[in-house]
């Protein structure tokens, strides 16, 4: 049974850092594609970022491109999101999420919400002065 736990999330200032962390379980890491997904008050969930299965080609919604970096660590079953350059468009609760399939897809297929399931129950991010 796929599982993710999600921390590493808080309060942070413009500007400011954090790094999350997504732990995976049921599956072997580079088997699916894991994405980062956020969720802001009042707004539908997004993909942020995606790390796709077997060779780890990475995503980012144009949002974030330059600020964020998806990571993984097969040895430990765990995704990373790096994320610097903060801005208060970026507070929202931010989940792991599969596709449950192995392969190559376009980059539209992976930034598609509908796409990824399974999601965990996040971790708020809160960017504020």
């Amino acid at each position: 049974q796929v599982r993710f736990v999600e921390s590493g999330g808080g309060l942070v200032q413009p500007g400011g850092s954090l790094r999350l962390s997504c732990a995976a379980s049921g599956f072997t890491l580079d088997e699916y594609a894991i994405a980062w997904l956020r969720q802001a008050p009042g707004k539908e969930r997004e993909v942020v970022s995606v790390i796709s299965s077997n060779d780890g080609r990475t995503y980012y919604t144009d949002s974030v491109k330059g600020r964020f970096t998806i990571s993984r660590d097969n040895t430990k079953n765990m995704v990373y999101l790096q994320m610097n350059s903060l801005k208060p468009e970026d507070t929202a609760v931010y989940y792991c999420a599969t596709d449950h399939r192995s392969g190559y897809y376009s980059e539209t297929y992976y930034l598609t919400l509908a796409n990824f399931g399974s999601w965990g129950q996040g971790t708020q991010v809160t960017v504020s002065s």
